[in-house]
């Protein structure tokens, strides 16, 4: 199986950090939005979508390359998303769900998300030191890489033959 992360992260290297706990178990390459090549992302059984969470928003960067992606209604194409961000995730501030629709009208069967706080410094909380010192922390990754491997799980199992 052949697994990618596609991942913007500028500010503090959170999500790099997530994203890099999920390769390491799903041995997939990270790379940036725009070192992708959208031909050719049909070889890959799973790729991660994630990004930094920017004044309440995926990044540009990320957006411009899901905006470029070509529809297939193959059924093929599985996904997943992930993010951090400064604030705490709140059910009526969905950060991540745009992101997710986007990549179902693409024709993804968007598997799951995960989130963690981050570090973050933007604006004045750069003067303060930020909030959320040392996030993502070693809890934070560990529950990375366990979603991860979830993942894998299902992709093995959705890939498996049928048992007669």
């Amino acid at each position: 199986m052949k697994f990618l992360i596609i991942c913007a992260s500028v500010s503090n290297g959170n999500t790099r950090r997530v994203a890099d706990s999920m390769a390491e178990v799903l041995g997939a390459d990270v790379v940036t939005p725009e070192a992708v090549d959208v031909d050719s992302l049909g070889q890959y059984d799973l790729i991660g979508f994630g990004s930094g969470v920017y004044f309440m928003a995926v990044h540009p960067r990320l957006w411009n390359l899901v905006r470029r992606l070509p529809v297939d209604d193959t059924g093929t194409r599985r996904a997943f998303t992930f993010f951090t961000s400064g604030a705490r995730r709140m059910r009526l501030l969905d950060y991540g769900g745009p992101l997710g629709r986007k990549l179902a009208a693409k024709g993804f069967d968007v598997l799951d998300s995960f989130w963690c706080l981050g570090c973050d410094t933007v604006g004045p909380l750069k003067l303060l030191g930020g909030v959320n010192k040392g996030r993502p922390n070693e809890t934070d990754l560990e529950q990375a890489a366990e979603f991860a491997e979830r993942l894998r799980r299902r992709v093995e199992i959705a890939q498996a033959p049928p048992m007669l």
